[in-house]
């Protein structure tokens, strides 16, 4: 059985300036310049902040759940059940690092 938060992790540090951090809640945090992209706890369940209006688009296309503690914040968490599930989760982590990186030029 393949790891998925592995494969995940694997996908995001080939990213230009992507560094793995301990989180503060435990897990990993992926940071672009200081700043968070998302987390990952125990290898299985991968959350991140955007605007509410995003998290929202993420929501309703099914490619992310409203966040596991904190529903009606702009935090999405996506659990790494399957590759379909990783594949979402590179390509939202995806979109917002493109987001930050556009915001830093």
């Amino acid at each position: 059985m393949s790891d998925n938060g592995a494969d995940l992790t694997e996908e995001l540090v080939t990213w230009a300036g992507v560094t793995v951090q301990p989180h503060r809640f435990g897990g990993i945090e992926f940071q672009l310049n200081g700043n968070e992209i998302g987390h990952l706890h125990d290898q299985h369940l991968f959350d991140l902040l955007m605007s509410k209006r995003e998290s929202i688009r993420w929501i309703e296309e099914g490619k992310a759940r409203p966040h596991h503690m904190y529903p009606d914040s702009g935090w999405v968490s996506i659990y790494l059940n399957t590759k379909q599930d990783v594949a979402h989760a590179i390509e939202i982590a995806r979109s917002k690092y493109d987001q930050m990186k556009l915001r830093r030029m």
